[in-house]
């Protein structure tokens, strides 16, 4: 199939790196793909070092905005595409726009946010179907009005991260080996719960009183607001920020306990990451966050926003390292079966796409 990819956003997160795992995976399987993407993205830069064919051009504001339709209707005419896979909001009604005007066979959006729907507007009155990306956004995309036949779950790939030293995140916080280390990995937003787990640290730190935790992750004001936090707190030397790290592997390997006690999240694909390296986690029991772990077994779910809850889960799983080490264990069994492997999602998706293209009388190739 000849797959284009469209994505208005410039910035890189866990959508934009969805999308780049997914091309990856469908080209192996043997498709073709490129994107769209606005010039300066972070996404278009990836996507061209590995080697895709990547159209920019500035998409936001009314002007920008219908010259990108008839640029991408122009591009759809001259090498007619299988389907338009949109991603983003305004990708989506320009992308859908040029693709049915140029007659494109299928058009499908990914939902990626658990955020509550206000239209299905751009899922599926301009697509032809909707992928969720977890099974909590498929049910509400569903409870909104969508009709079952045009709603396919996939979950969000994820790449396993690869085994790294696992002591010298450790050493570079002067951190034995044997010291307890909660961590968590985020961007600095108020829906991921940072400030409920600086609270709730702080709750337990006299009963751990060799505990530290480590926050990776940047985003202002709210780590400059964290920061104070810690201090306020009297805990500024067991409470270590890292910023914005690439070897996030490395850093989740100091870890005793991943803990994100998030508030809204449409799966929660770093927990996934924090059990493929056999740590324990700790999550919002919310959204997509309970299809990521084996609750009790794996890991411990905690109600959005109950501190006494979070800190009791962190007093639990510190006090009792042989049980660190069965969640751990537990949670890389669940997790590197293949359920979340960028592979899998590849596979998925090529099914979808397939069945869609049939229902609509037409097959790769553009053939009917």
């Amino acid at each position: 199939m000849r797959i284009l990819h469209t994505e208005a956003a410039t910035s890189f997160g866990g959508q934009e790196y969805c999308i780049y795992k997914e091309m990856l995976a469908m080209r192996a399987r043997g498709h073709e793909l490129e994107a769209v993407c606005q010039p300066h993205s972070e996404l278009a830069r990836r996507l061209q070092e590995a080697g895709f064919r990547v159209h920019t051009m500035p998409m936001d504001g009314v002007v920008h905005g219908w010259r990108a339709i008839a640029w991408i209707r122009r591009l759809l005419r001259r090498t007619p595409f299988d389907v338009v896979h949109t991603h983003s909001r305004r990708d989506t009604v320009l992308g859908a726009i040029a693709a049915r005007l140029a007659g494109t066979p299928l058009i499908v959006r990914t939902r990626h946010l658990a955020k509550p729907i206000h239209s299905l507007y751009a899922y599926t009155w301009l697509a032809h179907g909707v992928i969720a990306v977890s099974e909590f956004v498929r049910r509400q995309l569903l409870d909104r009005g969508a009709p079952p036949r045009k709603v396919a779950m996939v979950h969000s790939p994820v790449e396993f991260p690869a085994a790294g030293d696992a002591t010298r995140v450790r050493r570079e916080l002067g951190l034995s080996a044997d010291t307890p280390v909660v961590g968590c990995v985020a961007a600095m937003r108020a829906d991921k719960g940072h400030y409920d787990l600086l609270d709730a640290f702080e709750r337990i730190s006299s009963r751990h009183p060799r505990a530290h935790l480590v926050l990776a992750g940047d985003g202002e004001p709210m780590l400059s607001l964290l920061r104070a936090r810690a201090v306020a707190l009297g805990l500024a030397g067991r409470i270590h920020f890292l910023g914005w790290r690439e070897d996030i592997a490395e850093v989740m390997m100091a870890f005793d306990i991943f803990a994100l006690p998030t508030r809204r999240e449409a799966l929660g694909t770093v927990f996934i990451e924090a059990a493929a390296l056999g740590v324990p986690v700790i999550g919002g029991d919310v959204d997509g966050v309970p299809e990521t772990l084996l609750p009790g077994v794996s890991g411990l779910l905690v109600p959005p926003g109950d501190v006494p809850a979070l800190a009791q889960a962190l007093d639990v799983l510190l006090g009792d390292e042989p049980r660190r080490r069965e969640m751990g264990r537990m949670g890389r069994a669940y997790v590197v079966s293949g359920r979340f492997s960028p592979a899998a999602t590849a596979a998925q998706l090529e099914t979808v796409y397939l069945r869609w293209l049939a229902r609509r009388g037409r097959r790769a190739g553009g053939q009917r």
